[in-house]
């Protein structure tokens, strides 16, 4: 059975994907029954679009993948947690299970929530959590020189 770490290494390859496209390194997939539905990364930049985050994105290919929009059997991967924004339409969108890497102390839902998550989603953090930061640091330091 494939585990929440091999999906995750999915999402960081989206997330180097940004990364080599000058976007903030953060990436998604969606998840249905064991298979990658969507995946996405970020592309604010690229879009000229603050709503383009990675989460943003997979949600919206994983809707077009189904045909619907509620996503109430998917998980969803991330390797940052997300922002207030996302964790809105994560809840919309009706997702059943939320998995990230990163914490976002600056950013991140918790900050504004208390820590709580607005929808009855289940919620497992930090996989990979090393190495999904290690990424971000890495394009923060190189753009701040």
């Amino acid at each position: 059975m494939l585990d929440d770490t091999y999906f995750m290494r999915i999402a960081l390859q989206e997330a180097e994907d940004a990364y080599t496209e000058g976007e903030i390194p953060v990436g998604a997939v969606v998840v249905l029954d064991g298979r990658v539905i969507a995946k996405g990364h970020n592309l604010t930049e690229t879009l000229h679009d603050v709503t383009a985050h990675a989460e943003m994105m997979a949600i919206t290919a994983a809707a077009n993948a189904l045909g619907a929009k509620y996503l109430q059997d998917c998980t969803l991967y991330v390797t940052l947690e997300p922002c207030l924004m996302c964790a809105g339409a994560i809840a919309h969108a009706q997702v059943k299970t939320l998995v990230f890497g990163a914490s976002d102390p600056k950013r991140g839902y918790s900050v504004y929530t208390g820590g709580k998550f607005p929808s009855k989603a289940e919620i497992r953090k930090g996989i990979l959590d090393d190495e999904c930061a290690e990424l971000l640091k890495k394009f923060f330091t190189e753009r701040r020189k």
